[in-house]
């Protein structure tokens, strides 16, 4: 099977000849220990790829995470890079106050600039399941564009200029989405992170009512093109893992360490496929590679049937060695037990 083969029958849960596989590196791992990521990739290839058009992760952006300083977004919001190859985090909001608002406008040069052609020859040379680069994030960027503090004191209050704001960011991500659709890509990833270690950051019901729909609008418009969504969260999300099957998300990469892992596997294997992950806050931290292993073993004797919904993913972050990451591909290549 190629990788585009292997991803789509894990997806479609047609009996993959193995669990595909796909590594997320940190701008620190890329920028300062490529070659032990070389080492890992000539090992075990990987099974699906981005795109280098991007809105979030283009060789600009690398960059900028790569020196310790500040930066500007291209939504206006003024960002600090504390440690190099490090993401930073935002300083100063765009619209910190609403003033703001009534000349504010999202940078649609972004979606207009698009190259499809660079696009689809990179889909028509690549033998792997090709993804977009992250595209809606709503609830992150009104994080970025108000300031956390601010947000949730504009979701309690349920404010006008909140709800304003909240379509004209997802006025643009639907064209986002509905451009990158256009291309030969494979699958269209979006996300955002809607966890602490223990629960929502806000109440299921506020959720299902405000941001829900986003998503489902999302999901309908990859379907109708015939692609595969890709959501991503970080934080314990259990209380609305079934809103996103229902909706239609066809993989979610979670942290389900976090979470019940025993539970979820009861409730909601073969429903959707895990994307991963293995714990990067402990064990991918911490443990031996022994113990990266088992906690794969772990995901594998609850969920892996052979038929697929099992994606073979981790993030290899800054303080991460080598060999931990070796044993996560180890382990979901080897038998089960």
């Amino acid at each position: 099977m190629t990788g585009r083969d292997r991803v789509k029958a894990t997806l479609t849960f047609k009996r993959p000849d193995r669990a595909p596989r796909d590594l997320w590196a940190v701008p620190y791992v890329i920028l300062f220990r490529e070659n032990e990521l070389k080492s890992i990739l000539s090992k075990f290839p990987m099974d699906i790829d981005l795109s280098e058009i991007s809105l979030n992760f283009t060789k600009e952006q690398l960059m900028l995470a790569s020196k310790k300083g500040h930066y500007i977004d291209d939504w206006g919001s003024v960002w600090y890079v504390g440690e190099p190859g490090v993401w930073g985090e935002v300083k100063k909001p765009m619209l910190e106050s609403w003033l703001a608002l009534k000349k504010f406008r999202p940078p649609y040069y972004l979606i207009e600039n698009r190259d499809f052609s660079i696009i689809n020859k990179q889909c028509a040379e690549s033998s792997k399941f090709m993804l977009s680069h992250i595209t809606a994030r709503p609830f992150e960027r009104l994080q970025f564009l108000r300031g956390t503090e601010n947000l949730f004191l504009d979701i309690a209050s349920n404010s006008s200029e909140f709800h304003k704001l909240l379509r004209i960011i997802h006025e643009f991500y639907l064209k986002d989405i509905e451009s990158w659709c256009k291309t030969d890509v494979d699958g269209i990833l979006f996300m955002d992170d809607w966890g602490t270690n223990i629960s929502l950051l806000i109440n299921p019901k506020v959720w299902r009512e405000i941001f829900k729909p986003l998503y489902r609008e999302y999901c309908n418009i990859i379907h109708n093109y015939g692609k595969f969504a890709f959501f991503h969260s970080d934080g314990n999300i259990e209380e609305i893992f079934s809103d996103f099957i229902e909706i239609g998300v066809d993989a979610i990469n979670a942290q389900l360490f976090v979470m019940n892992i025993e539970k979820i596997a009861s409730n909601y294997k073969g429903k959707i496929t895990l994307w991963g992950e293995v714990d990067r806050q402990y064990t991918l931290a911490f443990g031996t590679p022994d113990d990266v292993f088992k906690d794969v073993l772990r995901v594998r004797n609850l969920f892996d049937d052979e038929t697929g919904g099992l994606i073979a993913q981790c993030e290899w972050g800054k303080d991460n060695s080598r060999e931990n990451i070796e044993s996560v591909y180890k382990a979901w290549g080897s038998p089960l037990r």
